[in-house]
């Protein structure tokens, strides 16, 4: 195993974890600002208690985002230093407004609204953790900014190897960046429905402050709903955009090594995505036609043709990513959202009637169901990262031309362990802090009532029933 291979299983491991706090953080500082909202305009001290319990674990979740997001940036500098070199002129601009508006927007808000409780009016109050969400969607668009360059690069010129701005405003309006941002939000938004819906649903089966989490599970329910429906709309429009930009990576998911015309949607293949015969094969006629150009007859250029077509363009070179892995994660995250768009409308029908304390076996569900965004959230990224190999920005600069030259495989193997040690450390810290917060209900305001007995609940990670 090389530098260049070992770099690039460091740069995956440690992405995937960080973003495994980044959705949590962009839609569970909305919920929070809601729920403070309600009780601005209530008067009503519950929602001061659903905000104080939600906020606390939304300051766990952002400060172990903003520990595993620092070292993103010293990869780029270490094993990344040739394809930083090379972007670093376009990269400089978004990602230092980032950091100097958007993180210090946020990271300082956050301050004062941990602060604030009693010292601040309400109304001030509020306004301050609307400008914590209001900074954590603002950075994310800024890194999607820069990542949108790697995607379809735009507002650029080379100058001595390298890729220098040419116009920055075309980079802010990068096609690509108006796809990805709306389906990056709105994933945000459901990763934090989700997560509201099954601590309120444990502690509903529980009969841990009832009134508290049923207001709780209807926020969630009402956003979370909203939400899912938004983020399979955008992932339309984003294979719209993808088929016209990076035809191979739709390609990929499809595994559709032959152009068909018309192009039909595999609903699943089992057997060898390697370009022989498929062993069983599901396909939708005409369906992949209706995704990509919304008509019934188009083509669709296969893996063997852009090959072929890119090898004219680029050179000699394998331009395929993986396809089992693109064909996969592209299901995982598609399956995923279906289950969440239908566990969602379940739960506003719960809300509209009445009947969410009823209904105590689908209240189970959704706390197993807290696991299906942030499987999304990672198949989805899997899929938009390594669906551009051999790319790392795309058509200017090819993977294995970005890694750093003066990084051993040995170097590179010390750090891939120490940082998957640490972070692992990392995990079971916040997995603690976030099951000991969690199951620390509020006391019922009084006049709520006496709690009930509880129900038999799924265990949040030792949990006992």
């Amino acid at each position: 195993m090389d530098a260049l291979l070992l770099s690039r299983l460091q740069f995956g491991v440690t992405t995937v974890y960080h973003f495994f706090f980044v959705p949590l953080t962009l839609g569970l500082s909305v919920l929070v600002a809601l729920m403070e909202t309600l009780y601005v305009s209530s008067g009503r001290e519950i929602y001061k208690q659903m905000t104080k319990f939600w906020g606390k674990l939304f300051v766990i979740n952002f400060a172990m985002g903003v520990v595993t997001g620092i070292v993103q940036e010293f990869q780029f500098g270490m094993n990344w230093s040739e394809y930083s070199r090379f972007v670093g002129d376009v990269f400089g601009a978004p990602l230092a407004i980032e950091a100097l508006l958007a993180f210090f927007l946020e990271s300082t808000f956050l301050g004062i609204w941990i602060f604030g409780w009693d010292k601040l009016s309400k109304g001030w109050h509020a306004a301050a953790i609307w400008m914590v969400a209001i900074g954590a969607n603002i950075s994310a668009l800024w890194i999607l900014i820069a990542n949108s360059f790697m995607q379809q690069p735009v507002g650029y010129v080379i100058n001595d190897g390298r890729a220098e701005m040419e116009n920055f405003f075309d980079l802010v309006f990068n096609p690509n960046v108006w796809v990805m941002f709306p389906h990056t939000v709105t994933a945000g938004l459901t990763t934090g429905a989700f997560f509201v819906l099954g601590i309120s649903a444990y502690h509903l089966l529980r009969k841990n402050n009832p009134e508290m989490f049923k207001r709780s599970f209807q926020v969630a329910a009402i956003l979370g709903t909203f939400a899912i429906a938004l983020v399979i709309l955008n992932g339309h429009s984003q294979t719209q955009h993808m088929i016209e930009v990076q035809p191979m990576k739709v390609a990929a998911a499809e595994a559709l090594w032959e152009t068909e015309s018309p192009a039909s949607f595999s609903l699943l293949t089992i057997g060898n995505l390697a370009g022989t015969e498929d062993v069983f094969s599901i396909r939708l006629p005409r369906m992949l036609c209706l995704l990509a150009y919304n008509r019934l007859d188009c083509e669709i250029e296969g893996i063997n043709d852009l090959q072929t077509r890119f090898e004219q363009t680029y050179g000699p070179g394998d331009y395929s990513p993986p396809v089992p892995v693109i064909y996969w994660s592209f299901r995982i995250m598609v399956g995923a959202g279906f289950a969440m768009l239908a566990l969602a409308l379940y739960a506003l029908f719960m809300v509209m009637g009445d009947i969410v304390e009823n209904r105590k076996k689908t209240l189970r569900l959704f706390v197993w169901a807290m696991a299906l965004p942030y499987i999304a959230n990672t198949a989805g990224w899997i899929m938009t990262e390594l669906g551009r190999i051999p790319w790392v920005v795309y058509g200017l600069m090819k993977i294995e031309q970005g890694v750093s030259i003066i990084v051993s495989s040995g170097e590179a193997w010390l750090t891939l362990i120490g940082f998957t040690l640490v972070y692992a450390a990392l995990m079971v810290a916040t997995i603690y802090l976030m099951v000991k917060f969690a199951r620390q209900a509020p006391t019922p305001l009084e006049g709520q009532g006496p709690a009930a007995a509880p129900e038999p609940t799924p265990s949040l990670v030792g949990a006992q029933d």
